[in-house]
């Protein structure tokens, strides 16, 4: 079976890419775990994110935005002891201000999916890259994404998260065209 070659061996990066990686996602708490992640993930792999994602979870509730948004400064004294999760403050905080904002757009759209796919009209874009070397890093897509959602006062999210948010959750799909998920 060919897979996109950024995948390589490993079992949970394959079973990621599988089972999650460029699949349509139009659920709250997947699109703002998504979110999280990505942000937690700038500046290092992919791989290492996802190993820490059940830690994640934990220390998150579960990403239940809600709860994500009531965290105080105790909260994320104790998130910077989390040997389980990556101990940045910055990326932390960010996190917390994101699930405040991420609740209001829900507020004024209904939903973040529904705000979020608006963007491509809510139909996927399906790309033909034959190569990982021709797969961008940021696109006026996530460029337009990411400065809409830092005018609403997300942090944390720039075009490159933001384009690795939109991939994640299948509103773009760069599945290699070799690839049995493309």
């Amino acid at each position: 079976m060919n897979r996109c070659s950024w995948c390589g061996n490993d079992e949970l990066y394959v079973k990621y890419h599988d089972e999650e990686w460029g699949v349509p996602v139009h659920d709250e708490k997947k699109h703002f775990e998504f979110l999280v992640l990505e942000s937690a993930q700038a500046g290092l792999s992919w791989l290492t994110v996802l190993k820490k994602r059940e830690n994640y979870r934990k220390a998150y509730d579960e990403f239940d935005v809600d709860k994500v948004s009531q965290y105080d400064d105790k909260k994320v004294e104790e998130l910077l002891q989390n040997e389980g999760i990556i101990r940045n403050r910055k990326k932390i905080e960010a996190s917390v201000n994101n699930a405040r904002c991420f609740i209001e757009i829900q507020s004024e759209f209904g939903s973040f999916d529904k705000y979020i796919w608006a963007f491509v009209n809510n139909r996927p874009i399906v790309n033909s890259w034959n190569n990982i070397s021709e797969v961008p890093a940021t696109s006026e897509l996530s460029d337009k994404v990411s400065k809409d959602l830092k005018k609403r006062g997300f942090k944390f999210l720039g075009s490159t998260i933001i384009y690795a948010h939109l991939q994640a959750t299948g509103i773009i799909n760069d599945h290699l065209t070799y690839c049995f998920k493309h």
